[in-house]
């Protein structure tokens, strides 16, 4: 087992101080030819590997038995950084520092926000277009491009100055919907999602790094957790917004909605954001910086996503699960997997998704608990304003003021929680209740019929905003917390890239069991109604479509399929219970000042 040392330890000895800084690589010394050691910051005790620990570190950053910190093995352009220890580094703070991080927040609210928006806004972008044989590559196209890129721009912001690839990442998230709300006709529209979507994966990963590099470790969770809020309460009002622009002014508006707001935060960032020195970009040649990127894998992804997205849309929908269409899409996706996994194995260090970190316990367990999370918690934001505008007939407005208990309760849990975790440095147990609470939730949402009392269904959505507020961003925290310096961005864009994918297949899983589920029973309580008419029709027009006496039995059709939507959020999040059992329960380091620095161990691994 490895033995560790505190700088302390070594005090009490009479050794020399523990250095401001260290720099020790993986790699062979003379003197012990058979052992690599390796260190970096981010705990409370220094550890190294093997189990003979050197016995002190000397003021050049060198263990005073002879073996040299600074040999490595690797070319100097791909050793790692020098790192500061926590003493040396200075923070922003300030006002400058506070618009910086509202400005982040901005971009991360029109980052979700764009993913929940066009949902209600689709009737009305296919009535002008004519036709709606193209409304499911509108949400597909961008999720394609957000899941597909996500880790990418991991290694953008590891190999690339941060400040200026955030700034590009939201170029293009600008351009894409500049193209959005300008489009004369559907392909344009599509072309202008794709590319919104690859800024958008590079504005949720970066935004996120940012904040990992601007703030103490121990202060983190509460400024990770202002974000979560910005992204939770956006998926939120996005449906309500997009239904409010789309009827009373245009759909364009709610792709011209992102220029000024952006605009602003790009703004901010260049006068106001300084790259810290220790978060510059890692020296390499442009040629190894372009084969980091795995722009292969990134293709295979993004291939994958549209083939499971498209199966999923089109299977008991447009087409039967039979067709060779959609056997096809279900082959392709299955065979695109396959070979995803055998590119990123011999890929090695250069995949998109490294398999160093994802040995990691934070980070293996963190991504598929963000996808199981987030998925179970897109289908209750998606559906909740269906069952109210559909079943109870209320209109968008009303709909959004119902909303209010969810959009309140995860707002304040989100916040609430990133400060109970930077003050005690407790994660898991955390996350685990709240998988509790959630699936609680979801049960409960299952029950909701036609008529339900309001007091049930706004107390169901405050235990779930409490539930799904509270654990969406801690498995980021926790990867964030123990992962080194130098691999902030990667499991950044790692746990974002599971929980982009995560909340995409779920989604589009609870729609096609909404759909089908929706067109069965309209045979059973509504026979003489033509299941493609009311599929076409909105939600909000059923009353105003349908003869009074066959809108009972298209009702609760409607019920019936969004029951089976939350029985799937109550799968997806009693999965992430059980995936959260393994999770890493070590405390998070709280009181920086203590920190002396920890070397990669074993209690991060699986």
């Amino acid at each position: 087992m490895p033995q560790t040392i505190t700088a302390a330890q070594h005090m009490r000895k009479g050794r020399q101080r523990v250095p401001t800084s260290i720099n020790i690589r993986p790699g062979r010394c003379a003197s012990h030819p058979n052992r690599n050691y390796e260190a970096y910051l981010s705990g409370s005790t220094v550890r190294t590997v093997p189990s003979e620990v050197p016995s002190v570190i000397s003021s050049s950053g060198a263990w005073d038995n002879g073996i040299a910190a600074d040999i490595s093995s690797d070319p100097p352009s791909q050793q790692p950084k020098k790192l500061a220890f926590a003493a040396d580094v200075v923070y922003p703070k300030g006002w400058a520092f506070g618009s910086v991080v509202m400005a982040l927040a901005l971009s991360v609210f029109l980052v979700s926000l764009d993913m929940t928006i066009v949902a209600t806004a689709i009737p009305k972008i296919s009535d002008d277009f004519g036709g709606i044989s193209d409304i499911v590559w509108y949400g597909s196209a961008f999720f394609a491009t957000v899941g597909a890129f996500q880790s990418t721009w991991g290694k953008i912001y590891k190999y690339f100055s941060l400040k200026l690839s955030f700034l590009v990442a939201i170029t293009l998230f600008e351009l894409g919907s500049l193209i959005c709300g300008l489009a004369p006709h559907s392909t344009a529209l599509i072309t202008g999602r794709a590319i919104a979507g690859i800024g958008a994966a590079g504005i949720g990963s970066g935004a996120y790094v940012m904040i990992a590099h601007s703030v103490e470790p121990q202060k983190r969770p509460v400024f990770t957790g202002l974000l979560g809020t910005a992204y939770g309460l956006a998926a939120v009002v996005g449906p309500l917004i997009g239904g409010a622009l789309a009827d009373r002014v245009s759909w364009r508006w709610c792709f011209y909605l992102n220029l000024p707001i952006g605009l602003l935060a790009t703004l901010i960032i260049m006068a106001l954001y300084k790259t810290p020195a220790y978060a510059e970009p890692m020296k390499s040649s442009l040629k190894e910086k372009i084969l980091q990127m795995d722009l292969v894998g990134t293709s295979l992804v993004m291939g994958g996503i549209i083939a499971c997205v498209l199966a999923l849309q089109y299977g008991g929908q447009a087409m039967s699960w039979t067709s060779k269409t959609v056997i096809g899409l279900l082959v392709g996706f299955t065979a695109i997997c396959a070979v995803f996994g055998v590119w990123e194995y011999f890929n090695g260090s250069r995949s998109m998704i490294d398999a160093r970190l994802m040995r990691l316990r934070d980070v293996w367990n963190g991504s598929v608990f963000s996808a199981l999370f987030a998925g179970s918690y897109f289908i209750v934001v998606y559906y909740l304003p269906i069952y109210f505008q559909s079943v109870d007939g209320s209109s968008p407005t009303e709909s959004g003021v119902r909303n209010l208990p969810l959009i309140l309760s995860v707002t304040v849990s989100t916040i609430t929680s990133g400060w109970l975790v930077s003050k005690t440095g407790i994660a898991a147990p955390i996350m685990l209740a709240s998988a509790a609470f959630a699936t609680a939730s979801a049960g409960m949402l299952y029950t909701l019929s036609i008529g339900t009392s309001t007091i049930k269904w706004a107390g169901y959505q405050i235990l779930g905003g409490t539930a799904w507020g509270t654990g969406f961003q801690l498995p980021l925290i926790m990867a964030q917390g123990r992962a080194g310096p130098e691999d902030i961005s990667s499991v950044t864009s790692i746990i974002l890239f599971f929980q982009t994918v995560g909340g995409a297949f779920w989604l589009s899983a609870a729609q096609s069991a909404f759909v089908n589920a929706l067109v069965a029973r309209l045979a059973v309580y509504a026979p003489d109604v033509d299941p493609l008419v009311v599929l076409s029709t909105g939600a909000t027009q059923i009353r105003h479509t349908f003869p009074a006496e066959q809108v009972p039995g298209i009702l609760a059709s409607y019920m019936a399929g969004i029951k089976t939507a939350f029985a799937i959020a109550i799968g997806a999040v009693g999965l992430s219970f059980a995936i959260g059992l393994f999770c890493n329960y070590k405390r998070l380091e709280t009181d920086q000042t203590k920190t002396v620095g920890m070397v990669r161990g074993d209690e991060n691994q699986a």
